[in-house]
């Protein structure tokens, strides 16, 4: 998926002027690598918003065109305002085609819903990943990796090392010699939180029990002391 966009110069620096920028609906950024200076830039915020919401403008060779010129760039950095739907700055990167990058992409999972420990075994999928760090030349980068689970049983779980990954690609050195979980199938937990919940009603019915007994022996004694007073009383007068 080919995706384009523009970006144009950025004369004017600091707090204030990327104040103003946002204000005329612009976003600031930055473009460095390949050997070259780094360019402050300025790009639409309505356009970069829109691409934003795209899976893949996070994890794809992009093209910036840049005074007429086209560069391949990938997005590194995207900072957003904690509650207004505003992009504050944007760092992209210059790639070299010759050298590998470092990248995450979206891990995409297939045939949940027909896997043994799903279909027969009555599990439930968890998914401990959901992007895999890869480095690959450019030219290799795939938008996103595709996990089968159509023979994934029931307590089993793949690993990054399980994965079958396109030609040229592989899971970043860390990932390789740790090979951590990537996703899982397990006994739904509703069940062992059935059983605890049903402990305390237990406890609490034997308590109350308890305390109807004690209450219970009480209103006797005071019964039996009341009668002995009658009693008492009585051989008084006779």
């Amino acid at each position: 998926m080919k995706i384009e966009f523009n970006a144009f110069p950025r004369t004017l620096q600091g707090t204030g002027a990327s104040r103003r920028l946002r204000g005329g609906g612009k976003v600031p950024g930055i473009v460095y690598g390949a050997n070259l200076p780094a360019q402050p830039i300025e790009l639409d915020h309505q356009a970069l918003y829109h691409h934003l919401k795209m899976e893949a403008f996070h994890a794809s060779i992009l093209d910036m065109t840049y005074e007429g010129n086209k560069q391949q760039v990938l997005l590194r950095d995207v900072q957003m305002h904690p509650f207004r739907q505003l992009v504050l700055h944007v760092d992209f990167q210059r790639i070299d085609k010759n050298k590998k990058i470092h990248m995450k992409v979206p891990l995409h999972f297939i045939n949940a819903e027909i896997c043994p420990g799903v279909k027969q075994g009555g599990g439930v999928v968890n998914h401990v990943l959901n992007d895999l760090e890869i480095s690959c030349l450019p030219d290799d980068l795939p938008e996103y990796v595709e996990v089968n689970l159509d023979k994934l049983e029931l307590g089993h779980t793949l690993h990054v090392n399980d994965l079958p990954l396109p030609k040229g690609v592989g899971p970043i050195p860390r990932l390789k010699k740790e090979n951590p979980g990537v996703v899982t199938v397990h006994v739904p937990k509703v069940v062992a939180v059935d059983e605890a919940a049903a402990a305390p009603v237990t406890k609490i019915t034997g308590q109350a029990e308890a305390t109807e007994a004690a209450g219970a022996g009480k209103a006797a004694g005071k019964d039996d002391k009341k009668g002995g007073g009658d009693k008492k009383e009585s051989g008084k007068k006779e």
